[in-house]
């Protein structure tokens, strides 16, 4: 005779196990569909903030090393880590930045701002950085990326300068105007949603508001052509100054930056003195310099 009990503790015990199973297998199901969601939901190529940097290497004269909260006189061994994080150089002052990765040095020319933009590594271990150059110059010498996410981008507020290794150098004049001349390798320049190569041998300029401009070929020779015309404007009588250098150079005039239109163009109106010496300084974008003194009357 069967105990009734005892039959009813059996299959008791046997249900319970049975539930206990299904919790599991659900359990397990839930874990398996939310780390495949979870995968899907992050694109591997996304850049993520890592402890990069750019180090000051050399310095000279009067540069400020900014942060987000604070500026101060730079130092050697200062490093730009962080979004909004620079370098502004005074007049006859300059210095160089070594990028953390190794792949090679930025110069920093006089009155020029470098602020930092983006330094990322991709999840590939590409090394993305991006800086801003609102005015002044820089030069790049860069060796040739061995990741094919590696990039490093100069941005102005004429367009974007990018490179995966090269010699080139970087003018933007008080109007925002980016001139480019590549010494060696290759150079992408964007704006306006349009690209433009700028091959070894070669420079363009990019007006803010305008696609980049083809590429012409580049001497990197300060060149100054100049013509001076005596004018009489309301009755006073005026000393005005044509000059024209090649269209990436960057000219200064007692230490201040000239404005130089897409071919190179600029002018100076002076009153009419008995006579007038002029110091004219020529910059190319690689940071080739020639000063003229010149007596106008």
């Amino acid at each position: 005779m069967i105990c009734i009990s005892n039959l009813y503790s059996f299959n008791l015990s046997q249900s319970l196990k049975k539930q206990r199973w299904l919790w599991l297998a659900l359990l397990s199901t839930q874990v398996v569909l939310f780390s495949s969601l979870s995968t899907s939901a992050v694109p591997s190529d996304i850049p993520v903030r890592v402890n990069r940097w750019l180090a000051i290497e050399s310095l000279e004269g009067n540069v400020t090393f900014l942060t987000r909260s604070a500026s101060r006189s730079a130092r050697l061994g200062d490093r730009l880590q962080t979004v909004g994080d620079g370098v502004v150089t005074a007049t006859s002052s300059e210095a160089t930045l070594e990028v953390d990765t190794q792949i090679g040095s930025i110069e920093v020319a006089e009155q020029t701002s470098v602020k930092v933009r983006a330094l990322e590594v991709t999840a590939n271990d590409g090394r993305v950085t991006r800086l801003q150059v609102d005015r002044g110059r820089v030069r790049l010498q860069v060796r040739p990326f061995s990741n094919p996410e590696s990039e490093l981008e100069i941005e102005t507020p004429a367009g974007i300068t990018g490179v995966r290794g090269t010699d080139f150098g970087v003018n933007v004049d008080a109007n925002g105007k980016m001139g480019v001349a590549t010494l060696e390798g290759n150079v992408l320049t964007s704006a306006q949603g349009e690209n433009v190569e700028v091959p070894a041998g070669f420079q363009n300029v990019t007006i803010p508001g305008e696609p980049p401009l083809e590429p012409i070929p580049f001497t990197n020779e300060p060149r100054l052509d100049y013509q001076v015309d005596r004018v009489i404007r309301r009755g006073i009588r005026r000393v005005v100054f044509n000059g024209q250098v090649d269209p990436t150079s960057s000219v200064t005039i007692k230490g201040e930056p000239q404005t130089i239109d897409r071919d190179g163009r600029f002018q100076i109106v002076f009153p009419a003195p008995s006579r007038l010496r002029l110091s004219v300084t020529v910059t190319t974008a690689l940071g080739k310099t020639q000063t003229y003194d010149l007596q106008l009357l």
